[in-house]
């Protein structure tokens, strides 16, 4: 007998739990995520005729799409109950669609519910209180994916076309990359500057001591950089120790810290950056979990709300429970008399969700940790600290200054402390890196008691030398930061941006920092150059501003579209008399394409975009083009097969060619980074340096001569030219290195890195290694499971370990594991390989859903890349074919001798 109700979800954990919430009447059904989606071809979205969207169902959807409506099939309802977002608005909606589009509904009658977490008392409200679908997020949803769908596919067929080995550009994405290239450059620019500050360590009437900075000299407050040197320090301390210091002045004063609010999506990601170090992704998928359910002994309940949204504030009840437990762990103290409220900055009303925050807060971490991996451990207790905190009394601090004076005038020291007089929020948590507070600040510390004119005298003067740093590197948290205080993008989105630009070989990690790869700092010239005005900052974000109109319906989708559409598709061509003529897709790749011109040309440009960077002035003030090769070539930007790289105008020349080529970098010689930079010497005396080649960049033993070549290793990818000492070096010229003996065979078993990156060797079989790291670390044992596992082809990297193993299979009890494969994740058990469903995370797939799905593809059969070849053709049809092509070669052969 078929359930009166039938409910649609995204995920089957969701699925189970809310089922069990509902009881026998209701059957929940997942949807897998998205059903459908635009095709990856171009034509999808068709401007010319108003932006008309062809939508094609998933493969992986058909399936869900059978099972909802074979679920409905004399049901009296159906319950679209997808995430509370416009991403889960516009998958009720595209379910909905194909459902009318294959007539399966029958009159049932059509519900939208919304829950922001998955509890019996929130689920059974809403299922109380349905609505129709959001007209206006759909609006939204569909004017964002069309905007994206036009950019990515108009401008990456140009991009393919000018610069060979882009892969792609991208609405935000490209906004992204802009800021991390823009970031290096001004790394790469920066130049230390040398600074020093006099210390004096002084003693209080009491006997304590205590520190004071030096602020002025002879009258005269210290600037940053008026102690420039050793000499300037050395005299200025001089002038301190034949000083008389006494206090002249005090300031005390209470300063109140108030505690943040709870997370939104990118505040948690950041702050699971910092404290965690879990990338965007990472958090997200482990988010997903603790709010899609987890089974805590007493059956499956979501622990977090829901993980995307803007807003700050949380429910009344939660602030309840909120104040009652800090009132019972830490006192009445530290509840605050009024309830505190927070206020979103979100511009958009409607998609301003409930912060993120455990469902209750009664169930602390340590109660909830023995159900949850590591992972959903430590993130549970991230947000619970923050939710609780967010609620508690601020803490009360006492900010102290004290001014030393010399008894002749001649210097002013300053001694500045900070105790923590009540601890309020913060004897729970503190945002970013957890520290004691009494540690924060310049010099922090507690101050002792004085008194005006209370004589110091010296203990110590200490001249400390510093200087300037480059502003940081971006890393995960802090390009959210960023992009989120432009207004570029949404919560959702953050994840699947930074991934992109890692998985399109834009960008590198180096630790948790964004390092632009040559290729990336190309499509950025590129962009910059022909296609400014589409990714400066403010129009991106207003663009974004405009999407969040639309879903609060002050404006029209398709009006959105058109103005954006009607200046970008004409890019460098004046309009015709018709203005409201939309061009097609295929006419403005071709507009584009032409008004930019040859290839040559597009070098020339990104040479001149980027030519103040890569050729920064000598510091003999000769030509920064000028090759030191040949001396009369200029150098300048070139592009090649494998990309771009710097090379001399002679390069290829008929006569006297001049071979001298470098990898994009900033600058040569004793400028920049291309020159060889000595990091020592080894036990004989040779010296070890780092230098930088057409390939990459590499150590070097000595200088050879006498026909001679020197001994060089190149870098693996893993490893930062920065981060490479002497003892680096010398390992990695020491390559390839013994890890010792096979236990069976008693044969070595060597490490090295080839050309086709880091491997092991053993009596003639090799197997690749994940990093070069390893190369230099590996011990025997892992050595010899390596070995072990089935060879992989000649340059294909080893294989990753698994990001996740599922369990054990209960007909061979052998692992299911999931593993990250060029496609997205996939299943593996037993040399069978099935995908995961789209949109869901490697995380929320349980046993029985994985066996399910390996049979699956296993009932299917092998695929078409797998399939045995045709049977050869019987003899006899060769023979006719030969027949019949004997009068043809005669002809030929005629034709040849005539």
């Amino acid at each position: 007998m078929s359930a009166k109700h039938v409910v649609v979800v995204e995920s089957p954990a969701k699925a189970k739990t809310i089922n069990a919430y509902l009881g026998r009447d209701y059957q929940v059904v997942a949807s897998f995520g998205h059903i459908r989606d635009l095709p990856a071809k171009d034509g999808s979205v068709k401007p010319d005729q108003d932006f008309a969207m062809d939508w094609e169902i998933d493969d992986k959807a058909k399936r869900p799409i059978s099972e909802i409506a074979n679920a409905l099939k004399g049901a009296d309802a159906l319950y679209l109950a997808t995430d509370p977002d416009r991403e889960g608005e516009a998958i009720s909606w595209h379910v909905l669609e194909v459902l009318k589009a294959r007539r399966v509904l029958k009159g049932q009658k059509v519900h939208r519910v919304v829950f922001n977490e998955i509890t019996k008392r929130a689920v059974t409200q809403a299922m109380a209180q349905p609505r129709q679908l959001d007209e206006e997020l759909i609006d939204a949803y569909m004017a964002r994916r069309a905007l994206d769908y036009l950019v990515g596919f108009t401008l990456s067929p140009v991009l393919w076309r000018k610069l060979p080995g882009a892969r792609s550009a991208g609405r935000v994405q490209s906004v992204a990359l802009r800021l991390v290239c823009e970031r290096e450059i001004e790394i790469e620019a920066f130049r230390a500057r040398e600074y020093w500050t006099v210390f004096a360590t002084l003693r209080a009437p009491g006997g304590q001591t205590f520190t004071a900075r030096l602020t002025e000299l002879g009258g005269r407050k210290l600037d940053k950089f008026d102690l420039g040197n050793e000499a300037q320090a050395q005299a200025a301390a001089d002038k301190v120790r034949r000083a008389v210091l006494s206090v002249a002045a005090l300031d005390t004063r209470r300063t109140r810290r108030h505690p943040r609010p709870p997370f939104t999506t990118s505040t948690l990601q950041q702050e699971a950056a910092r404290k965690l170090g879990f990338n965007a992704r990472r958090t997200m998928q482990v988010a997903q979990r603790l709010y899609e359910g987890v089974d805590i002994g007493a059956g499956t309940v979501g622990l977090i709300t829901y993980m995307r949204t803007d807003g700050v504030q949380i429910a009344n009840e939660a602030i309840a429970g909120a104040r009652e437990v800090i009132r019972q762990d830490h006192g009445a103290d530290y509840v605050p008399a009024e309830p505190r409220e927070y206020v979103t900055k979100a511009k958009n009303a409607q998609e301003a969700h409930e912060a993120i925050r455990p469902t209750d807060l009664s169930r602390r971490p340590a109660e909830i940790g023995r159900y949850l991996d590591d992972d959903g451990r430590r993130l549970y207790e991230l947000v619970w600290k923050r939710t609780v905190a967010s609620q508690m009394a601020s803490a009360e601090l006492e900010q102290a200054t004290i001014d030393i004076k010399a008894a002749d005038g001649s210097a002013m020291l300053r001694a500045t402390g900070q105790i923590v007089v009540f601890d309020g929020f913060l004897a729970l948590y503190q945002e970013g890196k957890d520290a004691s507070p009494d540690e924060e600040g310049e010099d922090g510390g507690r101050l002792p008691a004085l008194k005006e004119g209370d004589p110091t005298p010296q203990v110590a003067i200490d001249p400390r030398q510093s200087f300037t740093q480059p502003p940081p590197r971006y890393t995960e948290a802090s390009l959210v930061k960023k992009l989120e205080e432009l207004g570029i993008g949404r919560p959702s989105t953050y994840a699947s941006i930074l991934s992109t630009l890692r998985d399109r070989d834009y960008v590198r990690m180096e630790k948790t920092a964004f390092v632009p790869e040559d290729r990336g700092r190309l499509v950025t010239a590129f962009l910059e150059s022909y296609f400014g005005h589409w990714v400066e900052y403010d129009f991106t974000a207003k663009l974004e501003e405009q999407l969040d109109e639309i879903s609060a319906g002050n404006s029209k989708w398709r009006d959105v579209l058109r103005d954006f559409w009607r200046d970008f598709a004409r890019h460098g061509e004046a309009a015709n008399d018709d203005e409201s003529t939309l061009l097609s897709m295929e006419q403005a790749v071709a507009n584009l394409d032409t008004a930019i011109g040859r290839r040559g040309a597009v070098i020339e440009a990104i040479d001149a975009a980027l030519g103040p960077h890569f050729f920064p002035p000598r510091a003999d003030g000769s030509d920064p083009r000028q090759c030191r090769n040949c001396k009369s070539g200029r150098l300048g930007i070139k592009w090649g097969r494998n990309g771009g790289f710097i090379g001399c105008s002679n390069y290829g020349a008929e006569e006297n060619p001049c071979t001298y080529t470098r990898p994009l970098d900033a600058g040569e010689g004793e400028t920049g980074s291309t020159g060889p930079r000595e990091l020592g010497k080894d036990p004989s005396g040779e010296a070890v340096t780092l230098r930088s080649g057409r390939f990459g960049p590499y150590v070097q033993l000595g200088a050879g001569g006498n026909g001679a070549k020197p001994k060089t290793k190149s870098l693996p990818r893993d490893i930062a030219p920065d981060s490479v000492d002497l003892d680096r070096a010398l390992a990695l010229l020491a390559l390839p290195r013994v890890v010792g003996e096979h236990p069976e065979t008693g044969k070595p078993i060597t490490a090295d890195i080839g050309r086709y990156g880091p491997y092991i060797m053993h009596d003639g079989k090799s197997a690749n290694l994940a990093t070069g790291e390893e190369a230099l670390s590996i011990g025997v044992n892992h050595a010899v499971t390596l070995l072990a596992q089935p060879r992989q082809g000649r340059g294909r990297p080893a294989p990753k370990a698994p990001i996740r193993v599922v369990g054990n299979h209960p007909q061979d009890s052998a692992a299911i594991d999931i593993r990250e494969g060029r496609f997205g994740p996939y299943l593996s058990h037993g040399g069978v390989f099935a995908s995961l469903p789209r949109g869901r995370a490697p995380e929320s797939i349980t046993l029985e859903e994985a066996v399910e799905l390996l049979a699956a593809r296993a009932a299917r059969g092998p695929s078409a890349g797998k399939r045995r070849a045709p049977a050869k053709k019987a003899k006899s049809e060769p023979k006719a074919a030969a027949k019949a092509a004997a009068p043809r070669r005669a002809a030929k052969s005629k034709k040849s001798a005539g």
